[in-house]
């Protein structure tokens, strides 16, 4: 009884100082409030990223969910104007040139049933059973101006070069206009620079530079799309180039948000095919006993002889045997290895291959720089096609097919410098990325700018994922929600992420109090079927 009374009291104690010291109140909603910076007037620019673009087209549900889209509808509780879009004709994504279908931008890439091995199956929409193809033409011109200014494949010096909008410039070799900036450009001789700045932006996004990376890093560091220069005057080098730019969107006093470059090999399109997925079970296409069979036949006939011809060299290493129980890497050229062709053309005609003159110099060709691939290489997601495809005569690197048995990329065929980053190309990338975001930082700091740390960001994808709400993001391919089906690109969800990451930044610089988006309430992925 007297425990009880005791409990009691102190009941009683607590409840008395509630109501004399403490007031229960509802919490109060911060108000919307721009703070320092004026959003009447917003203009984004940037590349695909900045324009919508996902699953390998620009199509309108991309557009609309395009994170400076959503930007702009939290600028308008604000006072923002309206953020007008060059909007694509439907959801089909894809361009028409002169009424013609060019497979360079096809469809949007969709999810067509289920491969054999229960990953899905990544179609284009052109392709059965969906059989939809573009009906955006290109030379169809819009007229009126338009605030989101990104242009899918533009690297930081095309936004100051004149005619990108040109027409007469896409027929060119190689084109020197952009279909996609073709469709709203101003006049032919404009420049994506040009038409921003004309419209008196009082708020700008920049997001600029990936593609000075990503190209030669999608083109796997074969030379065809080299990285831009660090250095050099404005439409040749990066700092040039961007302190330019910057120059240029600041000049009647606008205020704006930038964001740094990611390191593009983090993202699915570099992260989802391995290094070694030649088990067994593949070679036999499920049969484990015929991918046994295929093993031993390709040791005794194939990685054996080579292996001996070049341990004879000193070089050994570059080649092991394949193994039954466990996976095998892929068969690569590695064009920083030394070139040991003419030696080994000497060797394959000696004892014991005794090869003909002919046959030893395609063995000599085909595999004086080839090594099998390792976890410091990072194969294309375009390069899953490629692997057992035979070898054509404008990708074997020899000038024409090569006969069977060299008839398999990946197996008993070295894949090309287009299909593989090695480690010096993916230093290269760093080394460019770092120079970059250092000259995107040092600028926003000079000009008073908000700042988005991408780079982090995108790492933290890469390394454990971004938890909010009840989700997790990650970078994996399909099931990891940020990516794309294409790889490369945004999903809803992770544009409104990147949403976010901007309004924290402008919030931080500018003392706004913009509201965040809950980006578990946006989709993974689009649907295979999207009303127009």
């Amino acid at each position: 009884m007297i425990k009880n009374i005791k409990w009691l009291f102190l009941v009683s104690i607590t409840l008395i100082a509630c109501n004399d010291d403490e007031e229960i109140t509802t919490p109060v909603e911060v108000p919307v409030v721009a703070g320092s910076a004026d959003f009447s007037k917003y203009v984004a620019l940037g590349n695909s990223i900045t324009a919508g673009f996902s699953d390998n087209a620009l199509f309108k549900a991309g557009q609309e969910n395009a994170f400076p889209n959503l930007m702009s509808k939290q600028f308008a509780l604000v006072g923002g104007g309206d953020f007008e879009i060059p909007f694509m004709n439907d959801n089909i994504g894809g361009l028409l040139f002169g009424g013609s279908f060019n497979p360079r931008f096809a469809p949007r890439l969709v999810v067509g049933g289920l491969n054999p091995d229960n990953t899905p199956n990544i179609i284009s929409l052109a392709n059965a059973p969906f059989n939809q193809l573009p009906t955006t033409e290109t030379f169809a011109h819009l007229t009126g101006v338009y605030n989101n200014m990104g242009v899918p494949g533009a690297k930081s010096f095309h936004l100051l070069a004149p005619n990108y909008g040109n027409p007469a410039g896409l027929a060119s070799t190689p084109p020197t206009a952009n279909p996609y900036f073709v469709r709203f450009a101003s006049n032919p001789s404009t420049s994506i620079l040009a038409d921003a700045v004309a419209q008196a932006p009082t708020f700008f996004s920049l997001w600029i530079g990936n593609n000075d990376v990503l190209g030669y890093a999608t083109s796997g560091g074969d030379g065809s799309d080299p990285i831009t220069p660090v250095n050099g005057n404005p439409g040749v080098g990066f700092d040039g180039t961007y302190n330019y730019l910057i120059d240029n969107l600041t000049s009647n006093g606008a205020k704006g948000v930038v964001a740094n470059i990611p390191y593009v090999t983090t993202i699915p399109f570099f992260k989802t095919v391995p290094h070694n997925p030649l088990t067994s079970s593949v070679l036999g296409q499920g049969d484990t006993q015929v991918g046994d069979a295929t093993i031993s036949a390709l040791n005794s006939q194939l990685y054996g002889p080579i292996k001996q011809a070049l341990t004879g060299l000193g070089h050994g290493d570059r080649i092991e045997l394949l193994s039954t129980s466990k996976a095998n890497p892929l068969l690569i050229k590695d064009e920083t290895l030394t070139n040991l062709t003419p030696q080994l053309v000497a060797i394959f005609q000696a004892v014991p291959f005794n090869m003909p003159a002919q046959q030893a110099a395609l063995f000599a060709a085909s595999f004086g720089q080839a090594r099998q691939a390792n976890s410091s290489d990072l194969v294309l997601l375009t390069t899953r096609s490629a692997i057992s495809a035979a070898p054509t005569a404008t990708d074997s690197g020899l000038g024409f097919p090569p006969p069977s048995p060299l008839n398999k990329f990946g197996i008993t065929f070295p894949l090309q410098d287009k299909h593989i980053l090695i480690p010096s190309e993916i230093s290269e990338i760093k080394t460019a990325t770092d120079s970059y975001n250092l000259i995107i930082k040092t600028a926003a700091s000079n000009k008073g700018l908000a700042f988005v740390d991408a780079n982090a960001f995108m790492n933290q994808l890469a390394n454990g994922g971004i938890s909010f709400g009840t989700f997790h993001m990650t970078n994996s391919f399909v099931k990891g929600g940020a990516f794309s089906f294409d790889g490369v690109h945004l999903t809803p969800r992770a544009n409104a992420f990147v949403a976010n990451k901007f309004l924290e930044a402008i919030n931080s610089k500018y003392g706004s109090t913009f509201r965040m988006y809950k980006p578990e309430l946006f989709s993974m992925a689009y649907p295979a079927i999207l009303p127009n």
